[in-house]
């Protein structure tokens, strides 16, 4: 293939929230977009999150009363740093401070609805905004003005290579339903493809080998773009940075009624009247939905007495000591919590969750039981949750008597009834991982010389930049997606593809 099938002015790779926010700016600015997504739907990560953004300069900070800035948002990123923060990257984190209070307002334009902010030290302000009804909102309302805009989508297929002409990356070629073609980019191509933390071959060569075992989240997060640019002189910041392994509930079977909710503009703005003014009782019901959903359990419940088991009844770890890198090696890679009666009654009520959404709301054994009875089980001896979890008879027995005779400073297993919660599986759930890129999101190749042609935005073109806290990576994604976009458009067109 010489010759481009198809030319646009920016080629967009990735259909998550950092490759939707560059498609609608570059399009805007009055650049010919296609956007091209190897999945069927698009959504990325940003689809599977749990939606919060942190910004400073909000209208829901000035709604509230809080005087904020982007100034003291940067200052305040840097806290969460601790002794990694020399490997932080303060230019780009300057970029992301002064773009999110604009950035948040282009959300709110584009029909996206927000509850809070919420506080979350060691952030001096509250800051932590929560998409409503989820995060599918983001996806649905930004692929509509994508659309209405005129940006050409492309899903199923997928892009192989990076074509370069005297060093400018000036086409991609693609994978399809229709077969191998290229495409052409006047002006350049942006890579939006998320983090690697599915990908076994990049763990492998910046994690390590027990982190190339261990599945990410989303499954779909390969580090596409990550491979796109470092074939073509690119290079990867702090790939052995992850958050993760955690521990994880299962998914349920079937979606919750927060997943179902559609991200219609005024239900959304409903639920933020409610969230201020409806008894919680109310309200409690909705919430526990989302938050018994697929988050971690509670390191305390193993310190307070808890136990991992795998499929054959046995423990299999120290749950002190990253038991998640021990739960991917076990049969069906996976385990489950066994409480007994004191543990479970401890987790009824605060301080003791089971598991927490930062800002929104802490679940407990009660609230597992009633939205999760996939994930609960429970009987009154040991024997009779091994018949009911389909374990070896006798295994749990015997399992807890080993682990009671050697506990030390832990509280024993002791009396029933017994609570089973799992499956639980060990995952990651994003990486720091991404290309480097300068203050204009162009990906540096050798020498820290600007690979002409090229860009990279959301975790793909995170450039060393550390995201630690709720809602950055988010913010990351909107934001330099949409300022990669604008760039891109702006750029000398190569006239000859």
């Amino acid at each position: 293939m010489d010759t481009a099938e198809q030319v646009y002015d920016v080629v967009v790779v990735g259909g998550g929230g950092a490759g939707l926010a560059a498609a609608i700016e570059a399009r805007s600015a009055g650049a010919e977009v296609v956007l091209i997504e190897k999945n069927a739907l698009l959504g990325g990560s940003t689809a599977w999150s749990v939606g919060s953004i942190t910004a400073s300069g909000t209208p829901h900070q000035a709604r509230a009363g809080i005087v904020d800035d982007a100034m003291s948002h940067w200052r305040d990123m840097a806290a969460f740093n601790g002794d990694l923060d020399p490997r932080d990257n303060p230019e780009l984190r300057r970029v992301l401070a002064e773009a999110m209070p604009e950035t948040i307002r282009w959300l709110v334009d584009h029909g996206i609805c927000f509850f809070g902010p919420m506080p979350e030290p060691p952030h001096t302000k509250p800051r932590m905004h929560n998409v409503l009804p989820n995060a599918r909102a983001y996806i649905v309302h930004l692929e509509r003005a994508a659309r209405r805009l005129g940006v050409v989508v492309q899903p199923q297929t997928r892009v192989v290579r990076l074509v370069q002409d005297g060093g400018r990356v000036v086409a991609v070629d693609c994978d399809g339903p229709a077969g191998p073609r290229r495409i052409g980019a006047r002006r350049g191509v942006v890579l939006a493809t998320g983090d690697f933390t599915n990908d076994p071959e990049l763990k492998r060569r910046f994690m390590g080998e027990r982190e190339a075992r261990i599945e990410g989240v989303n499954e779909t997060a390969t580090g596409d773009g990550q491979k796109l640019g470092l074939a073509v002189g690119g290079r990867i910041l702090n790939g052995d940075l992850a958050l993760g392994p955690e521990i994880r509930f299962v998914a349920p079977r079937q979606k919750t009624l927060t997943a179902r909710l559609p991200p219609w503009r005024l239900l959304a703005h409903f639920m933020v009247w409610s969230m201020g003014h409806l008894p919680a009782a109310l309200l409690r019901p909705f919430v526990m939905s989302f938050v018994t959903t697929t988050l971690a359990p509670s390191p305390s419940l193993f310190a307070e007495g808890a136990i991992l088991i795998n499929r054959r009844g046995e423990r299999f770890a120290d749950e002190s000591a990253a038991p998640a890198y021990a739960l991917a090696d076990q049969p069906e890679r996976a385990g489950w919590i066994l409480l007994d009666a004191r543990i479970a009654g401890l987790f009824s009520a605060w301080p003791h969750f089971v598991s927490t959404a930062p800002g929104v709301a802490y679940a407990y054994v009660d609230d597992y039981r009633r939205n999760r009875p996939d994930i609960f089980t429970t009987a009154p001896t040991l024997d009779a949750l091994s018949g009911r979890l389909g374990m070896p008879p006798g295994a749990l027995a015997r399992t807890v008597a080993a682990h009671n005779a050697s506990c030390g400073t832990r509280p024993p297993l002791a009396d029933g009834p017994f609570v089973a919660l799992g499956p639980v599986r060990a995952v990651f759930i994003h990486n720091e991982g991404g290309l480097a890129v300068d203050g204009e999101h162009r990906v540096l190749g050798p020498d820290d010389r600007p690979i002409p042609g090229l860009w990279a935005a959301g975790a793909t073109g995170q450039g060393g930049l550390l995201l630690k806290g709720h809602g950055h990576h988010l913010a990351w994604a909107f934001a330099s997606g949409r300022r990669a976009g604008q760039i891109a458009a702006q750029a000398a067109a190569d006239t000859k593809h």
